[in-house]
């Protein structure tokens, strides 16, 4: 058994129930311990740096040192979380004085960063794992064209995430052939969801989806997945062509057998009925 500290950030305990409940049915069916520490604490994302950047760094290298404390790589299902405390790791071991500084400061908490353990996505974990998931899957996504959509945060910038190339990531592409499904490729399943301009641009990320989801149109697809948790809400409130919209989780856990109630597929705001219907139809 693999064991991991598992850091689900803010929006898996809200907005995102779904995902938890898909994470973690799915982490189980293979074998995976996730290990959630009481001693994590919200990355800050959107906020702290703008407020703090020192604050920011601190928060983070204290939620690294736990999981070093507990001999443990953290693994999260948020993009985000991912880039903020990837980020935060490589700040402190490119520099010795900021590490020192920090560490200093940890010293309160009976902590210290040493860079010796990592941070995953959710994502990276199940690619790892693509043998066994190929290897239990029993309800094969026969028929069941899939539009990877990866979004920002996990390949970009790569420098600091650098599991697979930022212009051309097959990550998703191999976990749906694994699960028996045929997943369909154009030029926007790299392109920003738009999240963080909603308020501030409304028309452009309208405009960034729009072309998603004609790509995903004319390529025929039946479903769109996304690692990211942002990205599916993202899509999920502004949806024109009524696409059923899943977590790579959710789709993974289909193909396992994994119960729809189980992968929180209830709480999605998509028609994943529609997906149901044919992949019911193949099987």
């Amino acid at each position: 058994m693999s064991s991991y500290a598992y850091y689900p950030g803010c929006v898996l305990k809200g907005a995102a129930k779904e995902l938890a409940e898909a994470t973690e049915s799915v982490c189980n069916t293979l074998n995976i311990d996730l290990k959630e520490l009481r001693t994590f604490s919200c990355c800050g994302a959107g906020a702290l740096e703008e407020l703090n950047e020192e604050w920011e760094i601190l928060v983070n290298a204290r939620n690294l040192a736990y999981a070093e404390k507990e001999d443990l790589d953290i693994v999260t299902p948020c993009s985000t979380c991912l880039l903020v405390l990837r980020n935060t790791y490589n700040k402190l071991l490119s520099d010795d004085k900021l590490l020192e500084k920090v560490n200093n400061k940890l010293k309160n908490f009976g902590l210290k960063f040493t860079g010796k353990k990592n941070i995953y996505h959710i994502l990276w974990v199940l690619h790892d794992n693509l043998e066994k998931i190929k290897s239990l899957v029993k309800r094969p996504l026969k028929n069941i064209k899939v539009y990877p959509f990866y979004g920002c945060h996990t390949i970009r910038p790569y420098r600091i995430l650098g599991y697979e190339p930022s212009e051309n990531p097959k990550s998703i592409d191999n976990l749906v052939k694994a699960c028996g499904g045929e997943p369909v490729r154009g030029l926007k399943n790299i392109v920003c969801c738009g999240f963080h301009a909603q308020f501030t641009f409304p028309q452009g990320y309208k405009k960034l989806l729009d072309m998603v989801y004609k790509e995903a149109q004319e390529l025929k697809a039946d479903c769109i997945v996304t690692p990211c948790p942002l990205c599916h809400m993202q899509m999920e409130m502004y949806n024109p062509l009524n696409f059923p919209i899943l977590h790579v989780p959710q789709l993974i856990g289909l193909a396992l057998g994994i119960s729809s109630k189980a992968l929180g597929l209830h709480r999605n705001l998509s028609p994943v009925k529609k997906l149901f219907e044919k992949l019911f139809r193949g099987n």
